[in-house]
């Protein structure tokens, strides 16, 4: 599968932004996929999840972002989307999107856990 990350920006501190990834090559209702982020100097960090529409399609969140970020898909045009409100200065990173061949029962946090990635999207948000 393939996977196509848009919809980064400069944003300032409060502002929304969405978020796009969009597969190709494979029906992504089909995975389990998740959001990462990487701002300079630290290492990827896990965003959220949104289980494969055959387990429910359940959505997961990483504290730091639980209550402000949302993960959604949109089946028609077979891609996913964060959408990121009330955004602060430490949510400045490059965002990826990425899809699980393997689903595992219980929280897919590790980057280990995944196998195809979108090529990352810019964030910045000036406080």
């Amino acid at each position: 599968v393939q996977l196509q990350a848009s919809g980064g920006g400069l944003v300032q501190a409060g502002d929304s932004l969405r978020l796009s990834c969009a597969a190709s090559g494979r029906t992504l209702s089909r995975y389990t996929m998740s959001w990462f982020r990487q701002a300079p100097g630290k290492e990827r960090e896990w965003v959220g999840m949104m289980r494969r529409a055959g387990s429910g399609g359940a959505t997961f969140y990483a504290e730091s972002v639980k209550g402000r970020f949302t993960i959604s898909r949109d089946n028609t045009k077979n891609a996913v989307y964060l959408q990121m409100n009330s955004l602060k200065f430490e949510d400045t990173a490059v965002y990826y999107c990425a899809v699980a061949e393997r689903h595992q029962v219980g929280l897919m946090t590790r980057a280990d856990d995944f196998d195809y990635w979108g090529q990352g999207t810019q964030v910045t948000v000036s406080s």
